[in-house]
């Protein structure tokens, strides 16, 4: 039975890889609020074995926590990100992220597939008493522009539940799969009050190249955006392997992380008063 769980996560893992590298959309169709930025400095090391560097002691990469409870509330200040991380979790691999999260005294948003979420409770459970920011990512990683409304969205609740079971804690943020949308399913999935995750830098860390280059493009990127949701993936080691690199290249700019809360919408008093009548 173990050996047929293991063997089923390895196959979902690389079906998710493939299906990242192979229907993730263009730049064109990134989602941002972010205003243009000067373009900043390169990275301070090249080549693509470097050797990811790491901070010590105390660090200062932590900013504030933005409590949103609509896409409209997620408004980034200059030279703030949002890390967010599609996919997981998966072990080896997320709990890294995790460990080097602590390490720098931030957090992320881990948009989370279903099944995933349920093959692995303890690693989705612990990614939230971290101080994470939850969200679902439909439960098999669905193109949910190539499913009717309804199988669509008995997707996206199925995901929600799962991720729900898993992490023992509520679901308040969704990403589409390969960000492939329409308005309906927007409006419906923000009815269940869920926050869409946008994304306004893609790492595009699903390629088949060098954590050097996932960072060095994560930069070039921001330097032109100035601040942003930083779209990563923690079912690859690249990621992990890039991220220490890029949290201290983030630090040493003076970027900082924010870290996302939902915030429930009060209903009106007259309402309130109206239902208890």
């Amino acid at each position: 039975m173990h050996r047929f769980l293991l063997l089923a996560c390895i196959a979902l893992t690389a079906t998710l890889s493939a299906c990242s590298t192979t229907k993730q959309p263009p730049d064109a169709s990134i989602k941002t609020s972010s205003v243009i930025a000067p373009e900043g400095r390169k990275l301070a090391y090249s080549g693509d074995d470097a050797a990811a560097p790491r901070m010590s002691g105390w660090h200062h990469l932590a900013g504030r926590t933005l409590e949103v409870s609509s896409i409209a509330d997620l408004k980034l200040q200059n030279k703030e990100v949002i890390l967010s991380f599609d996919d997981g979790p998966i072990p080896g691999r997320t709990d890294k992220v995790l460990a080097i999260l602590d390490q720098f005294g931030v957090k992320g948003a881990f948009m989370m597939v279903g099944e995933m979420a349920e093959m692995h409770p303890a690693l989705a459970r612990k990614v939230a008493e971290d101080g994470n920011t939850i969200g679902s990512h439909t439960y098999d990683h669905a193109d949910l522009t190539s499913l009717d409304f309804d199988a669509a969205m008995a997707e996206v609740v199925k995901g929600e539940l799962a991720v729900t079971k898993a992490t023992g804690t509520d679901v308040s943020f969704f990403r589409f799969p390969y960000l492939a949308e329409s308005h309906r399913l927007r409006a419906a999935i923000a009815m269940r009050d869920l926050v869409v995750m946008d994304v306004d830098i893609d790492s595009k860390d699903y390629f088949a190249i060098t954590p050097a280059s996932v960072t060095q493009r994560t930069m070039d990127l921001l330097h032109r955006r100035g601040r942003g949701i930083i779209l990563m993936h923690d079912i690859h080691k690249r990621t992990a392997t890039m991220l220490p690199t890029l949290l201290s290249e983030l630090e040493a700019e003076g970027y900082k992380v924010v870290t996302l809360k939902f915030k429930k919408t009060q209903a009106p008093n007259n309402l309130v008063a109206s239902a208890d009548s």
